[in-house]
């Protein structure tokens, strides 16, 4: 990661969904990606260290990733006397993202909300963010319209439930794909660059070229 930019990870909800607090030390701008819950704690983190924050980003419409970003929204536009827009994923997530409250009470979850995002975003548009360029990059199979976010100048990209360390995400959902997943890896992850790191939606950052030699989903 460019040693301009600043990485809080901050583990939310009942799954230990990675939400990341990225932010420039110069300017104080940050983005919030993947605000899955949890509001509190992450808008506590976010006055601490005195953030303003730009956008929130999301990879995929699952509940862990998206259930606060509705509640953050609201209170950082208040906070910051500003709209803050919610922006991603692609628009193949939005029947997910219009049923959060649905998701959450399968797992007997309260607290979560649907979100209609300010825009979605598509395959191969860039992003310009706290002096950075992030380009997206749709990867399916896990949701429809799963994308990740990367950073090429910067070396890292924050890739949601789409590959992990040693693992890659379920598929064994009604829209789920598995094949489609491994193909979209295969296709967007990978040509990245072995010395890129990922950061995932759960556990560990981890690499391009480590996952390439020892993920068994891509071995």
């Amino acid at each position: 990661m460019s040693a301009s930019l600043s990485l809080e990870i901050i583990p939310v909800t009942a799954f230990g969904q990675n939400c990341s607090i990225l932010w420039n030390p110069a300017t104080q701008h940050a983005v919030v990606v993947d605000p899955g819950g949890d509001v509190p704690r992450i808008m506590a983190f976010i006055e601490r260290n005195s953030l303003s924050v730009d956008a929130i980003w999301l990879t995929h419409g699952h509940l862990d990733h998206a259930g606060g970003a509705d509640e953050l929204r609201r209170e950082l536009s208040v906070r910051q006397d500003a709209p803050v827009p919610v922006v991603g994923p692609d628009r193949a997530d939005e029947a997910l993202l219009s049923s959060i409250t649905e998701q959450a009470a399968l797992f007997g979850l309260t607290g979560l909300e649907n979100v209609q995002p300010d825009r979605f975003v598509r395959h191969g548009e860039v992003l310009d963010c706290l002096g950075q360029r992030f380009e997206v990059r749709h990867v399916p199979g896990h949701t429809p319209g799963h994308v990740i976010f990367h950073d090429p100048a910067s070396r890292f990209a924050f890739v949601g439930d789409t590959l992990f360390r040693g693992g890659v995400g379920r598929t064994d959902f009604p829209y789920g794909n598995h094949e489609q997943l491994i193909g979209a890896i295969r296709r967007e992850l990978l040509p990245l660059g072995d010395d890129v790191t990922i950061l995932p939606g759960h556990g560990p950052a981890t690499t391009i070229g480590a996952e390439r030699k020892g993920n068994p989903f891509l071995t």
